[in-house]
């Protein structure tokens, strides 16, 4: 303990790196994450995820305009002549749109049983139609296609299980390669920040497609492997400080990552907050999904996969490597 200092009974310096006490706010820390989980559930049980055209099928139309149009006026033409619920979005100039119809509209505009392409083209040329009537310029139908609700529930299906798999992997590695208190800690650390990441969706009824998922299995995997670099420093620090209680320990863990989660943190939100003003809309929910995961998982490896290791009662018993029979007791670690 010759390299720590101590105040008041707490260490608050190791290795000549400050130690800031942070299980101190873990009881506190714990009753928000609890919040933010409970309202997510309840509003992923009452509102439910607004699945898009990826998950729930439907007909996606792309126009051309001679001169950029604005999003407003297009949303209010096509609800006018009968498209409710058209989501429109520019992709890739602003003179270009991306019109996604829900099944139940392009339905109610073809026949019950149209899934060719002469029936979509159909689709395209009503919707083509109605813009060309608003405009002063030229409106050319660039692409029809239609995703069919068999194709978009397998798409639901396998990102969910896709989802599971993660989690069940991730258990298993950070379990071979720590303890497995800490495959708890990581995990539930990991459940938690999707749950909010949906809950968040769910609570502003947000458009929940593919791009979206993508984000959720990439938030996963910065969580992890913010979490795993502290669990590491962790793992570290119960052998080496031998005489500290484990939260010592754990502030000590944190305190040493600390600059490292804050910069990595930091100059990952500074890319996505440029995708979110300057990317378009297209990719706007991919973004937004990523800005709430990290920091939910920035949090998360600080306050739930720490708690976890304090409510579990780790020691550094836990970590020590086992002896082997008839080993000396003079090798022993």
């Amino acid at each position: 303990m010759s390299n720590t200092k101590e105040e008041n009974g707490k260490i608050t310096e190791y290795m000549g790196k400050r130690v800031y006490d942070f299980m101190r706010w873990r009881k506190l820390a714990s009753a928000f994450s609890i919040a933010l989980v409970v309202a997510s559930i309840v509003a992923l049980a009452v509102n439910g995820l607004k699945l898009g055209l990826d998950f729930t099928g439907g007909t996606q139309i792309e126009v051309g305009y001679e001169r950029a149009p604005k999003i407003e006026d297009v949303r209010a033409q096509l609800d006018q002549a009968g498209f409710k619920g058209a989501a429109v979005v520019r992709f890739g100039s602003d003179s270009e749109l991306l019109i996604k119809l829900p099944p139940e509209v392009a339905q109610s505009q073809a026949q019950q049983d149209a899934r060719t392409a002469e029936a979509n083209n159909s689709i395209g040329d009503k919707v083509a139609g109605v813009l060309r009537a608003h405009s002063d310029g030229r409106v050319d139908l660039r692409r029809v296609e239609m995703v069919g609700p068999q194709i978009g529930e397998e798409l639901r299906d396998d990102g969910g299980l896709g989802m599971l798999f993660a989690l069940a992997v991730v258990m298993a590695y950070v379990a071979l390669r720590f303890q497995y208190k800490f495959a708890v800690g990581a995990v539930v650390a990991l459940i938690h920040d999707v749950i909010i990441v949906l809950g968040f969706f769910a609570i502003f009824r947000l458009d929940f497609d593919l791009t979206v998922l993508a984000a959720v299995l990439a938030v996963i995997g910065y969580s992890i492997n913010d979490t795993i670099v502290v669990f590491d420093r962790i793992r570290e620090n119960f052998r080496k400080v031998r005489q500290a209680e484990p939260a010592e320990v754990i502030n000590i863990s944190m305190s040493q990552t600390l600059s490292r989660t804050f910069m990595t943190s930091f100059t990952t939100l500074l890319v996505l907050w440029a995708l979110q003003f300057f990317g378009g809309e297209l990719i706007h929910n991919f973004s937004l999904a990523l800005i709430v995961g990290i920091v939910i998982g920035t949090f998360s490896s600080v306050y739930v996969a720490a708690n976890i290791l304090m409510a579990m009662n780790t020691t550094k018993e836990d970590l020590m490597p086992p002896v082997k029979e008839g080993a000396d007791l003079d090798e022993m670690p």
